[in-house]
């Protein structure tokens, strides 16, 4: 068995209530996209692409070592994340520069209630998340998500 298909089969082991799930498919992508948010608030050079907006050296690196992970554990999935992070980032820049020095509120607010609903959802599972037995769930959290859309629309990843 692939090492992507055992970590998703661990990580569905705390994730079988159909509330817990429901909670994982809304808290986990605004907390990978709050944790982006607050990675692009790092003060570094920026890297501009016309139609895209900017995108910091420090958020350009995050995503990279990212991607990199996703895509050691399966192609389809790397690309496909990467895709979808580079939109997030795109969201990410439109709010930077819409709100501005406040920004941070949002990203802070957005991630504390998020995981309240994330303790919530396990409480109501009856088992601990999965980072507390092994950190790098907390990467696979938005790809275990993706895997589902994925085999949904018959593709093999």
């Amino acid at each position: 068995m692939r090492k992507v298909d055992l970590l998703f089969a661990e990580y569905s082991k705390s994730h079988r209530n159909a509330t817990n799930k429901f909670i994982h498919w809304f808290c986990v992508p605004l907390i990978f996209c709050s944790i982006l948010g607050f990675i692009s608030l790092i003060p570094s050079s920026h890297f501009c692409i016309s139609y895209f907006g900017c995108i910091s050296i420090v958020s350009l690196v995050a995503v990279a070592l990212i991607s990199l992970y996703y895509v050691r554990l399966s192609l389809l999935i790397g690309i496909t994340m990467i895709l979808i992070v580079l939109l997030a980032e795109h969201c990410i820049y439109l709010t930077n520069i819409t709100l501005g020095k406040q920004t941070w509120i949002l990203y802070f607010g957005v991630f504390v209630i998020t995981w309240i609903f994330q303790f919530i959802g396990h409480k109501i599972e009856g088992k601990k998340p999965s980072f507390l037995k092994d950190i790098q769930f907390l990467l696979i959290g938005p790809i275990w998500l993706l895997s589902f859309i994925l085999k949904k629309t018959g593709i093999r990843y």
